[in-house]
């Protein structure tokens, strides 16, 4: 259920928070830039890892997922917000194994299949209405299937669960024990309509046109209503990004454009020292943009 490896956070919310979730519900659809970290192709190579982006749908804070009357799937109650930042992928998608890999304990394939993580990234929002960018740099962290069940968890749980659950704020105290990892995840998989959920059924992402899949329950267009589909439910993987930096650049006014940088430096924090101030656990700056 809701156990985690670390008590969550009393603290408040971020200061940050507010205006940008006020500036992502004016974007028809919040898609970013997300950009990770792979690993360079062989040991001889100049560099360890090498840069990729692509474009992701922003899904809500973790813990809060936004309503949908078509969603379907039991929800838990709103036990706890963050402020961490969302996405869903596949986990046959490059992404998956290189957070494994850039992550702190350098984990392999094998490992990314399941929950786990920690690897480096940054999120890039352009919102055009308000002419202002979001850059969000932190941690990235995996949650798979395997993140409640029998027996003993795996490392991968425990990170996610330590990692994440230090930043999750508790909101309703008197339901906690009813919160579950597992029924949060199902009802991200709901959130997505028939043919995204479909999507996961796909052939394995990057593989030749001309291979034949082996496995015949892949095909493109399939639409899924079944929230536990096996193969759909096998691929699905919730992506939580931990905010360690965040960047507003305001543009509204071109000759005077602004930035602000928001630094999390933990509950203990006292003193921003010459520069900026302490707003609870963040740190905020105003710099030249």
């Amino acid at each position: 259920m809701s156990t985690t490896s670390a008590p969550p956070s009393t603290s408040g919310v971020a200061p940050w928070r507010p205006l940008f979730l006020t500036h992502i519900s004016k974007m028809g659809s919040p898609e970013f830039v997300f950009s990770s970290l792979h690993p360079a192709p062989s040991k001889d190579s100049r560099v360890p890892y090498l840069p990729r982006a692509r474009y992701c749908v922003f899904r809500g804070m973790w813990a809060e997922l936004p309503e949908n009357k078509h969603n379907s799937a039991p929800q838990n109650e709103r036990v706890y917000e963050s402020d961490l930042l969302t996405l869903t992928t596949d986990v046959r998608m490059e992404k998956v194994p290189e957070i494994f890999a850039s992550s702190a304990g350098h984990g392999d394939v094998s490992q990314s299949q399941g929950s786990g993580g920690g690897g480096p990234v940054e999120a890039v929002f352009w919102v055009k209405d308000v002419m202002t960018q979001w850059r969000i740099r932190g941690e990235a962290f995996i949650v798979g299937k395997d993140i409640e069940g029998e027996g003993d968890e795996s490392s991968g749980v425990r990170t996610v669960k330590s990692e994440v659950g230090e930043r999750m704020r508790v909101v309703k105290e008197e339901a906690r024990e009813g919160w579950s990892w597992a029924k949060e995840l199902t009802a991200h998989f709901g959130n997505l309509n028939p043919g995204m959920r479909g999507s996961f059924k796909n052939p394995a992402p990057g593989t030749p046109v001309g291979v034949p899949s082996p496995d015949k329950s892949l095909g493109l267009g399939q639409k899924v209503d079944d929230l536990e589909d096996e193969v759909a439910r096998k691929n699905f993987r919730v992506v939580i990004i931990k905010p360690e930096v965040v960047e507003m650049v305001d543009l509204t006014d071109p000759e005077r454009a602004r930035r602000w940088r928001y630094t999390y430096v933990g509950p203990n924090a006292s003193d921003a020292g010459e520069h900026g101030e302490i707003l609870g656990e963040w740190k905020k700056e105003e710099l030249w943009p």
